[in-house]
């Protein structure tokens, strides 16, 4: 049987060569086949070139801001999952790299097999949303939402979800008119293994909400139920 590794390709944006060795080996021994890059143009041709099955990105590169980088990423790999691998440990570059686009942050000095677990859970989560999505578009409000490809319409306007936009609004919908509390999505949609807040989730519902046209103050699909957590009305 093949594990959960197998064929998994990583991208890792790095450009401290002793550290890149050390997890080409540690990554390899796991099973993962992992591409490397230097500086944030080199990983961005790369990702374009061949995408990976995840990205692992470090902030302070030597051509470009690493935000800037993983930004782009976003735009142009929207379901790939980016882990920020980062000596940038202060709780505002944290919140700055989930609003750039990053799925998990993990600051260094880091474990290894700590390393290993948080890439594991994001492609478990991935595996989990392939088979729980629910079959065809959703209707919310004006915007018709397809959760298993991670897209959003609204008339001939199309944008695509981030894998996380997309689970959290997976368990909203399958909880409709429902409370669902911030700390039963990080749990749901993150997992045990993430290092992430309430204010990760709040972004997440932000972004969201842009992206299905309701007002942010006075939503009508995504409601803050305060004290709660979010309930969403389709």
């Amino acid at each position: 049987m093949m594990s959960q590794s197998s064929s998994k390709r990583i991208l890792l944006i790095e450009d401290e060569p002793d550290l890149v060795r050390g997890l080409r080996d540690a990554l390899g021994f796991e099973g993962y086949a992992v591409a490397s890059a230097s500086t944030g143009d080199e990983g961005v041709r790369s990702a374009r070139a061949q995408p990976p099955d995840c990205i692992i990105l470090d902030l302070m590169l030597p051509d470009r801001n690493g935000f800037g980088v993983c930004g782009e990423l976003r735009r142009i790999l929207p379901r790939i999952p980016i882990l920020i691998l980062s000596a940038r440990s202060h709780e505002s570059d944290i919140i700055r790299g989930l609003e750039a686009g990053a799925d998990d942050y993990v600051t260094k000095p880091f474990g290894v097999g700590e390393l290993i677990a948080r890439i594991g859970s994001l492609f478990r989560m991935i595996s989990r949303q392939a088979v729980s999505s629910p079959r065809g578009p959703i209707l919310i409000g004006r915007a018709a939402v397809d959760l298993a490809a991670q897209t959003v319409a609204i008339g001939s306007e199309r944008s695509t979800l981030t894998f996380f936009e997309a689970e959290c609004l997976r368990i909203l919908h399958g909880s409709a008119g429902r409370v669902v509390s911030r700390d039963e999505l990080l749990a749901e949609v993150w997992g045990a293994e993430g290092s992430h807040s309430s204010r990760t989730v709040d972004n997440v519902i932000v972004k969201l909400r842009r992206k299905l046209s309701d007002d942010a103050r006075r939503p009508r699909h995504i409601l803050t139920v305060y004290g709660a957590g979010y309930k969403l009305v389709p």
